[in-house]
């Protein structure tokens, strides 16, 4: 059986997803999809590359995140399912690409700073 690995990564979430083809099974860590992304616009953004490259989740998905909020790992499990589809046939990747699917979220949070309240918040002033 032939299976098509994508790494996806959103602030600290990494996210490995494992596709092949099946009934539309998806397990996220142990555990079902509904149960783990309680939240419809979460389930959206995952299922988004399968909707823009006109596919049928006729897929079984095994999904192993950690790290990050809720949030966070449902993007970076959006771009593992998406570099996933691309392995497995090459003319999806203009059309995921288009919308922006294989691109990582560069942006984390900034360090705190010495002398500072936080990355970039001072401390109050007090002028006497």
């Amino acid at each position: 059986m032939q299976e098509n690995l994508g790494t996806g990564r959103r602030k600290t979430s990494v996210a490995s997803v494992r596709l092949r083809h099946g009934s539309g099974k998806v397990d996220i860590n142990g555990r079902e999809f509904n149960d783990y992304f309680p939240l419809e616009l979460q389930r959206k953004t995952i299922m988004a590359p399968f909707e823009r490259a006109g596919v049928k989740t006729s897929y079984d998905m095994i999904i192993r995140v950690n790290g990050g909020g809720v949030e966070a790992q449902a993007e970076a499990v959006r771009l593992g399912i998406a570099r996933a589809l691309v392995q497995e046939d090459e003319s999806r990747r203009h059309a995921l690409k288009e919308e922006g699917f294989l691109t990582r979220d560069s942006r984390k949070k900034e360090r705190k700073k010495y002398g500072r309240a936080g990355a970039r918040k001072r401390f109050q002033f007090s002028k006497r």
